[in-house]
């Protein structure tokens, strides 16, 4: 982490917005300063179909449900190649997307295995010309559409037209986050928080991340480390497998959550604003969510969003027939897809909002207006068809949770992924 994932994960971007809100005004030239902003959105070739829906759609945020397709990109300029070595072209080396339901009563993570094997549309290229579809590498959307010129924008369009192919969810809003700026987001916080359940050791061949277990607190560097590592030994890594590096990724933002909630941000003027400015420069966002007081005006929305509702999910996967070291998505994607274009809160969700009137105990469904309550061990795994994320592996795909064909989500809150730590 989104959600990164390694970009200062999505959820922690728009728990820092909710802080922002007080001060947007005050700072609104320097911060805006601070953002580039694209335009990715006029090069998008794919969109999905229409879905039927209730809210206003000349009103970007109040009342609209939100989709945030949030990439961390690999891009080896100067400052990441000191990070991470050289490499050639571009790639996204996280994508998270971030659905802000349009009650602003649950939000959902959900994290794109970048060795998916997908078919990635034909997409815009920066000379004028467009890609010829193909089958490969989810991943791979980013560097298509980079093309020679490596264009930010034309990447993240490519990244969106793909997912928008996928999975028939509109991206109403997309970020793109270097690696370089997930350290300086860290390092405003003053480090987050983790409570590793073992040593952290990468293989030395491809990097020097070395973590204690236990209780301590991940510096910026230390953090961008935790996010990429895939090689070594310690919370899965021995699998080398992205979807470890998923769950992983997932605890770093839950806990970077935690770390921020838990700061008293808002009676603290000069904290809010070395938090927000650190937020805003490490990113490239659409036009909409480049302007600090929209940003705020979402931020702010998100006030009464209880901790408990916010769950993460993976897509559920299965072993690519073609290539054992590779994925694809079984039809349990499908049903993920259906919910998130439809602005459908997760079964689990569901099942822990008490009815209208009920007490503490009430276990009917409710309305996304009702009381919302805490969500229950019980509730957190009733809408996981594959268990815990973390779990143990599959039989099919090292490191997938559950059987392979399970979503493994999980409320933030009562359950606590491995490495975050309690309250």
């Amino acid at each position: 982490m989104p959600v990164t994932a390694a970009r200062g994960p999505a959820i922690v971007l728009t728990a820092v917005l909710t802080t922002f809100a007080s001060a947007a005004g005050a700072v609104y030239l320097d911060l805006r300063g601070q953002m580039d902003v694209s335009s990715a959105e006029d090069l998008v070739i794919y969109a999905p179909s229409p879905v039927a829906t209730s809210h206003a759609p000349d009103d970007p945020f109040a009342g609209a449900a939100m989709n945030i397709l949030v990439m961390g990109t690999d891009l080896r300029d100067e400052e990441n190649t000191a990070l991470a070595g050289a490499a050639e072209g571009m790639r996204s080396d996280s994508t998270m997307l971030v659905h802000v339901s349009g009650d602003r009563t649950w939000a959902e993570v959900v994290s794109i295995p970048r060795d998916s094997l997908v078919q990635v549309p034909e997409c815009q290229l920066p000379d004028g010309g467009r890609s010829r579809p193909r089958f490969t590498m989810f991943n791979e959307a980013f560097s298509i559409g980079a093309g020679e010129d490596g264009s930010v924008d034309h990447a993240a369009a490519c990244t969106i037209g793909t997912v928008q192919a996928l999975t028939n969810v509109p991206v109403t809003h997309h970020l793109v986050v270097r690696m370089t700026g997930v350290i300086d987001v860290v390092d405003a916080l003053d480090g987050v928080r983790m409570c590793l359940p073992e040593p952290v050791d990468e293989d030395p061949r491809y990097g020097d991340l070395h973590l204690a277990a236990g209780d301590q607190r991940l510096d910026g560097r230390q953090a961008i480390g935790f996010l990429r590592v895939r090689s070594g030994t310690g919370m899965g890594l021995e699998m080398g497998s992205d979807l470890t590096r998923i769950t992983r990724q997932q605890a770093f933002v839950q806990a970077a959550v935690s770390e921020l909630l838990g700061k008293d941000v808002l009676g603290d003027a000069d904290e809010l604003y070395r938090v927000a400015r650190a937020v805003l420069g490490s990113l490239r966002a659409d036009p909409q969510l480049a302007d600090p007081v929209r940003l705020a005006a979402f931020g702010y929305s998100l006030r009464g969003l209880d901790r408990s509702r916010i769950v993460f999910t993976e897509v559920p996967v299965v072993a690519a027939s073609s290539d054992p070291n590779r994925v694809e998505w079984t039809s349990a994607a499908d049903e993920i897809w259906q919910r998130l274009a439809t602005d459908t809160p997760p079964e689990a969700l569901v099942a822990a909002t008490p009815a209208p009137g009920a007490g503490e105990g009430g276990t009917g469904g409710g309305s996304a207006d009702g009381a919302t309550g805490d969500v229950g061990a019980g509730g957190a795994t009733g809408g996981a068809t594959g268990g815990d994320a973390g779990d143990g592996g599959s039989a099919d795909v090292p490191g997938a949770p559950g059987d392979g064909a399970g979503t493994g989500s999980d409320p933030l809150g009562d359950e606590l992924l491995p490495g975050v730590c309690p309250s």
